[in-house]
């Protein structure tokens, strides 16, 4: 049968981790066992030394041994079956300087020459060895024997039987077998642990699964058109596709870092790092309106989806301008229907005069608004912006006013953002206006030039802002639109925070970062006799004129 290697990576790894342990014990034991029978037959070889140290040392036996001849019941024989018996040694064999033996363990082998070369103990060295003799293979030790003036009159052989050395070998491989049985069990058990873990996180796919998986994830997040962003259970980028990059300002060195670090502290920050709830959340980064929202992961971490909503807003914006301005020509429709029943009214009275003078007064009226609007703003989409703006602020029942000051050249580098800042700061206006029941109620416009520099100034005669609120409007989240009391009520309207996904708090944010991006700046202050002035400054926001470079033109058009 052909061995087929697991496919799913926590089989792959619980296989190589059991194979892995298994081979790491049997390689352990085998380095254990190895020294280990070295080591029995030192210890073997040390103990027969000691014995045969011992023996030598006797103080009778070195005289026993040369005034006595060799025989069975000698008292050579009798001292080393002695020590042999006390020590269990296999044999203690005491010879002469010829080599004959005076005692031994088989009393035949006594008076005969020993079965080894002796010449080296004899010579007065020490010798430990494995080796085999009469008695068969042993552990063995000879010493030379001495007499009281240190002469060398003999030896002494002592040998430990060596089966017992392999005896205790034998019976240490059980043990040691039992030991690396239980260590491998443990291995294997933590082994298998692991694998149910990787498991579950790897929700068993296979090696070759999680190598597509990842292409499939690289070409997925770096080809969307939605900007996505990962997060650890830390707070730190796990993971910025290039379109969040985009969308957000960052480069390749994001990720690994804090959000705090790369993104500077705003609404934007709170919304990707999970300090505001909701869903569809609106945030404003580099001019940019952005809708996120964040799924959480199981590992503790997040995921943050990003969608550029910038050209949906400003499509949006238009589109309630638009409908504001058909809701004025709707207005307006009426209004002519009653001029014109009014004129046919004079024509069948014969009033021809009376109806010529008529039509001239409104025909005047209408002309001389635009005219005015376009002899000050000459830039058309700027122009026609406040045409539009003033019919529906008529409808409102407020007069936009057109300041003195104002005189605005057709040098505007990119009118749209003017057209955006302008559009939204009289919106505000107009709805500030509204809230507040006063006599003639109107909203002012004043548009500059100084040299390059665009200045934008917008008051209204509505409620006004709180100083304490002057800073805080201009932040995503918030609006100075008021709370729509019920009329029974009579709660009184004012300036709020607002829920930021349902679309509000965008406009006055916008105005701000459109004001960075030129150098410029947005600010609001309190009108005289009540209301706001909101004031915006955009540097290099009109182009300079080769004909007259830096000059500035006053409320009649004359360069001073």
């Amino acid at each position: 049968m052909r061995i087929r290697w697991p496919r799913r990576v926590f089989a792959q790894v619980l296989t190589a981790q059991v194979a892995l342990t298994t081979g790491v014990m049997v390689l352990a034991t085998g380095l254990f066992l190895a020294p280990l029978s070295s080591e029995l037959d030192d210890q073997a070889m040390r103990r027969a030394l000691s014995i045969a140290q011992t023996t030598a040392a006797a103080p009778d036996l070195a005289r026993e041994l040369v005034t006595t001849e060799p025989a069975v019941h000698g008292p050579v024989q009798a001292e080393a079956e002695r020590i042999r018996t006390a020590t269990g040694a296999l044999y203690v064999v005491v010879m002469d300087t010829r080599g004959v033996r005076w005692s031994h363990t088989h009393t035949d082998e006594i008076g005969r020459h020993v079965s080894t070369d002796p010449s080296r103990t004899l010579a007065g060295r020490q010798v430990r060895q494995i080796d085999t003799g009469t008695l068969g293979r042993s552990a063995r030790a000879k010493v030379p024997l001495r007499d009281g003036r240190g002469r060398i009159v003999g030896a002494v052989s002592v040998g430990i039987a060596y089966d017992s050395v392999r005896g205790r070998l034998f019976g240490t491989i059980p043990v040691v077998l039992r030991y690396a049985g239980a260590a491998l069990a443990v291995g294997v058990l933590a082994a298998v642990a692991l694998s149910r873990g990787l498991r579950r996180r790897t929700h068993g796919v296979a090696f070759a699964d999680i190598s597509a998986l990842l292409d499939e994830r690289e070409a997925m997040l770096h080809g969307i058109r939605e900007g996505v962003v990962a997060f650890d259970r830390r707070g730190r980028i796990r993971l910025v596709n290039d379109e969040a990059a985009r969308l957000l300002g960052l480069d390749a060195r994001a990720a690994g870092r804090a959000l705090d670090e790369v993104l500077p502290p705003g609404r934007t920050t709170d919304v990707l790092a999970g300090r505001v709830d909701g869903t569809d959340l609106l945030a404003v980064s580099g001019g940019r309106v952005l809708v996120a929202n964040r799924m959480p992961t199981q590992d503790g971490g997040a995921v943050v989806t990003l969608r550029d909503r910038t050209e949906l807003e400003l499509l949006s914006r238009e589109l309630d301008g638009t409908q504001g301005l058909l809701d004025a020509l709707r207005a307006q429709d009426h209004e002519h229907a009653n001029q014109l029943h009014t004129l046919r009214g004079l024509l069948e009275l014969g009033r021809y005069e009376k109806a010529v003078e008529f039509v001239s007064e409104v025909a005047s009226a209408q002309r001389a608004s635009a005219e005015q609007i376009a002899e000050r703003v000459h830039d058309p989409l700027l122009s026609a912006l406040l045409v539009g703006k003033a019919a529906v602020a008529a409808e409102r029942g407020v007069s936009l006013r057109v300041s003195s000051t104002t005189l605005l050249p057709d040098a505007v580098v990119d009118p749209r953002d003017l057209v955006t800042v302008l559009g939204n700061l009289i919106d505000n206006a107009l709805d500030a206006t509204g809230e507040r029941r006063r006599d003639k109620p109107f909203v002012e416009v004043e548009l500059r030039a100084e040299h390059t520099t665009a200045v934008l100034r917008v008051s209204d005669t509505g409620p006004g802002v709180p100083p304490e609120l002057r800073e805080q409007i201009f932040a995503e989240g918030w609006s100075t639109k008021t709370a729509s009391p019920s009329p029974s009520s009579g709660a009184r309207p004012s300036a709020r925070p607002v829920d930021f996904h349902r679309g509000r708090g965008i406009g006055l944010a916008l105005v701000r970062r459109l004001a960075e991006r030129y150098g410029g700046m947005a600010r609001v202050t309190a009108r005289a006799g009540g209301g706001a002035v909101f004031t915006v400054v955009l540097p290099e926001a009109l182009a300079r004129h080769d004909d007259a470079p830096g000059r500035r033109l006053t409320a009649a058009g004359e360069p001073r």
